[in-house]
């Protein structure tokens, strides 16, 4: 007999709410919330479409990590301390219990490595694609939220942690390629499925960063969206780029996926500006050994452009290089 709807959410999800009083059990229509006192809260929605956003056939334990994973960067890069979220789930029928079981096991382990909850949510039957909308809520000083809107021409451009990975994990998931041999492309694929927000430095980057953003259609692309809102330019030197030994070994095979890896996105790293000082420098070597993120300066960030991209990406000896996308669109 297959489960009802309040049955499916008392075994899967409201063991996930962790009995803050906030979320009622998941007995109510809604939540309730008291802001601590001098705090903005900071809300993101994300919608992943089987398909679309992920590969249809992924294991569901996976699927939570990536459905929770990239709202957990949204926060972190506009420098939010994570709360606690809320799921929308629109689900082919029949629902498999065994699936409902390792989903909810997934957010379970998202939860414990970020110290948050589920408040509530919707659970709903679909004819179409499996559909998973999470809204996420954490909290900044109030007026100190991080934007793309802030960095001023000579900032520094640095990046967190390593690009490309995801972008080259989707082809070894997606068209099966042997890119950087076995344990190599299950690293690759492993940082496609189950990204791994910043939460612990994006609070950090606040009162320091003058614009953040986090790399999920592409660094090129995101960098680019900084530089549009500042009204600014960017340049990335391709040299400096953060890259894995798997990203690496893939590159020295084929040099051409140079471009994939600037405009690959679902990195979910922290792209931020900085001032260019020798201050700045240190508090960035300090905040990578604190926080056990690798934090790179990637380029700078110039007057606008009279023509041409906002961002350019130099390849040796300066040259801009001919970047063969622009990275992800929806539309």
């Amino acid at each position: 007999m297959a489960l009802s709807e309040f049955d499916l959410i008392a075994r899967y999800f409201r063991p996930l709410t962790q009995g803050r009083a906030e979320a009622l059990n998941l007995l109510d229509d809604a939540a309730v919330i008291t802001p601590p006192a001098g705090r903005q809260l900071v809300v993101t929605t994300d919608a992943l479409v089987a398909g679309r956003h992920f590969l249809a056939d992924g294991e569901p334990v996976g699927l939570a990590h990536k459905a929770l994973g990239v709202n957990l960067s949204d926060l972190a890069a506009m420098g939010a301390e994570v709360y606690g979220y809320t799921l929308a789930l629109a689900a082919p029928k029949p629902l498999s219990e065994d699936w409902l079981a390792g989903f909810a096991a997934g957010l379970a382990e998202v939860q414990a490595a970020h110290g948050i909850f589920l408040l509530g949510g919707d659970t709903v039957g679909t004819e179409g694609p499996l559909t998973l909308s999470v809204t996420a809520m954490g909290w900044v000083p109030q007026g100190a939220a991080l934007t793309r809107g802030g960095a001023r021409a000579g900032d520094a451009l640095y990046l967190s942690g390593t690009v490309g990975d995801a972008a080259l994990g989707l082809l070894v998931a997606q068209d099966g390629r042997t890119l950087a041999g076995a344990a190599g492309d299950a690293f690759l694929k492993d940082r496609y499925e189950r990204p791994q927000p910043r939460t612990t430095l994006g609070p950090r980057l606040v009162g320091r960063a003058t614009a953040c953003l986090d790399v999920s259609d592409g660094l090129a692309a995101d960098v680019g969206h900084i530089a549009e809102v500042s009204d600014l330019g960017a340049e990335i030197d391709a040299a400096n780029l953060p890259l894995s030994e798997a990203v690496r070994t893939a590159l020295e095979a084929d040099p051409g996926l140079l471009s994939r890896i600037v405009t690959g996105g679902d990195d979910y790293e922290l792209a931020f500006c900085l001032p260019d000082t020798a201050q700045s420098a240190s508090e960035v070597e300090k905040l990578a050994a604190e926080t056990g993120v690798g934090l790179t300066r990637i380029g700078t960030m110039t007057a606008p452009p009279e023509s041409g991209p906002r961002v350019r990406v130099l390849g040796p000896g300066g040259a801009a290089l001919d970047l063969q996308t622009g990275g992800f669109t929806h539309f």
